[in-house]
């Protein structure tokens, strides 16, 4: 089992995540996961902090020697460079406190106001330092480094953007190369370049009007062998694991595999996978509407999930609030912010998604180095090649 914490605030000193049970002898380099840091602060539609302010870099302190993981917790520091403009507001110091940095006008679909009945606090800035999705790169660095060691076994990952604001790409069946090639040229980090230039558009409008837009972003993994997951307990279930992770990240509203939702309007011949057999290729599906789970186990074939953002809420053109102290209505709090995350969104998605399915993998197969690991996969795809693929050698 693999697991992970983050700490740290948006405007503090800077992020911190420790990441549990990751087998020693895995080759990592602080650019393995700066990579995906730098590709989690592009897209088009984020604000000025992330173009201009955080350039994210991170820093090894623990489980890594000599460019390979020890077997030992792996623990890694983000900077936030922007924490220096902000001294006395994020002090730890008593001596510092001051009312006159109180934020005390909640953002209608924030985490503010519940944040603060919860916690008992007076001062909105102690929910929203946490709440902001800059805690995601910590996330981001975990799923980093469960990408490589998925690449180790073969298992490739990748995101892209599926719609924006109402504007949906078209349906394309591409390989793990083609997508990355497609997103990384794309500054929404879609695959339809008709659908590009309309969501691009529908950002320029809403930035002009102060306002924020959402959408669904699309993740697949290549390669991954059937039987990893499990349904013995709903918590193994693949599909349940997955779509916690992905509705753990800020303003994600809803999660489906593969067909989803628009399974639900169609009749069971239409939706279900038919299963074929053959001597040469051995298993296989002609179509993958359940998106490469069944009863939360792995089939096979590509996993498939998307997952629906809201639009951001904190808007230039503020909604109707009220002051938390005065008990008056107001406008609610301007913070800096992106008019659309859903490109960056996907990053966080393929990190997130990462590292259950690593998860999942050391749950069967255990092993406490990548030579165990490795020898293990691979007797693993011997003992079920009659079945599913009976041509490799």
């Amino acid at each position: 089992m693999i697991q992970y914490r983050t700490a740290g605030e948006s405007h503090g000193k800077g992020l911190v995540v420790i990441i549990d049970g990751i087998p020693a002898g895995l080759k990592l380099k602080a650019t393995d996961i700066d990579f995906h840091l730098a590709r989690r602060q592009t897209g088009y539609g984020r604000g000025k902090r992330v173009r201009k302010i955080e350039k994210d870099h991170v820093e090894f302190i623990s489980g890594v020697r000599w460019g390979e993981t020890i077997g030992s917790p792996i623990s890694l520091f983000i900077k936030n460079r922007d924490w220096e403009n902000w001294g006395s507001i994020m002090s730890e110091k008593e001596e510092d406190f001051s009312e006159q940095f109180f934020m005390r006008k909640p953002r209608p679909g924030h985490a503010d106001l519940p944040g603060l009945i919860k916690f008992g606090r007076k001062d909105l800035r102690d929910i929203l330092e946490r709440a902001s999705a800059r805690e995601t790169a910590a996330r981001v660095c975990a799923g980093a480094i469960a990408i490589k060691f998925l690449k180790e076994l073969s298992i490739k990952i990748h995101s892209f953007t599926k719609e924006i604001a109402g504007i949906r790409a078209k349906a394309m069946k591409l390989n793990w190369d083609d997508v990355v090639r497609r997103t990384a040229s794309s500054p929404v980090r879609c695959l339809d370049k008709e659908a590009e230039k309309k969501m691009i558009q529908a950002i320029d409008e809403a930035a002009k009007k102060g306002d924020t837009v959402g959408g669904i972003f699309t993740v697949v993994v290549w390669n991954l062998p059937p039987g990893f997951g499990s349904y013995t307990s709903w918590e193994k279930r693949l599909d349940s694991r997955i779509a916690k992770a992905l509705m753990a990240i800020p303003s994600v509203k809803g999660v489906e595999i593969g067909r989803g939702f628009s399974a639900s309007r169609l009749p069971g011949s239409k939706v279900h996978d038919p299963i074929y057999f053959d001597k040469e290729k051995g298993v296989y599906r002609k179509t993958n509407n359940a998106g490469g789970i069944e009863g939360g186990v792995s089939n096979g074939e590509q996993i498939i999930a998307r997952a629906s953002m809201k639009p951001i809420p904190s808007l230039k053109k503020p909604l109707e609030s009220f002051d938390i102290i005065e008990k008056k209505p107001t406008l609610a709090e301007i913070v800096r912010s992106d008019i659309c995350v859903v490109p960056s969104a996907g990053v966080i998605g393929e990190a997130v998604v990462a590292f259950e399915i690593a998860d999942a993998i050391l749950e069967k197969i255990g092993g406490d180095s990548m030579q165990d690991v490795k020898r293990n996969f691979k007797a693993y795809l011997e003992r079920i090649r009659e079945f599913w693929h009976p041509h490799e050698e």
